[in-house]
């Protein structure tokens, strides 16, 4: 697929700003940042010309790699300052990884229109959820045990997956209607949001690899070109979004998300409908 060199500079400059917007927001509300690059690549991709029935898997895939060195900035930002809680992290680590293998077994067989229908409802979903309930709505006062603990970062980590998400955007809010403090499940968050992206990533590469439709430098589901320009600069200003997180008021944290995810799923259902 060829690239006029004004089309590239554009693709180029408009991906290192989804960059910094990714890692701010990743260090800010511990959703990784795919959140901002899914949306933002989804919509580039198809402006380049990039085929309908990959776009959104190349958005996904990309996503998720990019995620990786941006939730490794992000973890040692928030264990520095002793916001994630270990224990809890290791309790749903496996059950995360295992719903990250069911997700990108499945979205690897969908088609890009119904991975796009799946992060644009998910996305309303929580950010309605987020605006009209307050910090003080529970619906337990401690985070799921068993049986339910299983099924529910099991749940988390598939629809993660299929989103192109690290986590917070599903984990957050769960473990703040439990109950638990918003800067510990940000913190907490991003951790998970590693557990998500590494065997995600893979996943995408693995089913895109014999995928037509391509544009090149992709890697499977992968575009290493956005890779490229998203990851450092993610990277380098997830600390930043860290320090705001210990900064703000809970409150406008709250509001932020909510906000970030609703404008993002109307996007999207824009993209549908057109």
């Amino acid at each position: 697929m060829p690239f006029d060199p004004l089309s590239l500079a554009l693709f180029g400059l408009v991906l290192l700003i989804a960059g910094v917007s990714a890692g701010v927001l990743a260090g800010l509300l511990g959703v990784g940042g795919g959140i901002v690059i899914v949306p933002v690549l989804f919509h580039l991709l198809g402006l380049i010309g990039v085929e309908e029935h990959v776009k959104m898997h190349l958005a996904v895939g990309t996503s998720l790699a990019s995620i990786i060195p941006t939730s490794i900035s992000s973890i040692r930002s928030h264990i520095r300052r002793d916001s994630v809680d270990r224990d809890l992290l290791r309790s749903w680590a496996p059950w995360v990884a295992l719903g990250v293998l069911v997700g990108t077994v499945l979205a690897g067989a969908m088609r890009g229109a119904v991975l796009t229908a799946v992060f644009a409802v998910v996305a309303l979903a929580v950010a309605v959820h987020m605006t009209v309930t307050t910090q003080e709505t529970r619906l337990s006062d401690t985070p799921p045990r068993g049986v339910f603990k299983g099924l529910t970062a099991a749940t988390i980590g598939a629809f993660s997956a299929m989103m192109g998400i690290g986590g917070g955007t599903l984990t957050v809010p769960t473990l703040v209607l439990c109950n638990y403090p918003i800067r510990r499940a940000v913190g907490t968050s991003a951790a998970l949001g590693l557990i998500i992206a590494v065997p995600g990533s893979i996943g995408f590469i693995i089913a895109g690899l014999d995928a037509p439709g391509r544009p090149p430098l992709s890697l499977g589901y992968v575009s290493l070109l956005g890779l490229l320009l998203i990851a450092p600069v993610s990277m380098l200003t997830a600390p930043l979004g860290a320090r705001l997180a210990h900064s703000l008021d809970p409150r406008n944290l709250r509001r932020a998300f909510a906000f970030f995810l609703g404008l993002t799923s109307l996007r999207m259902f824009y993209g549908l409908l057109t």
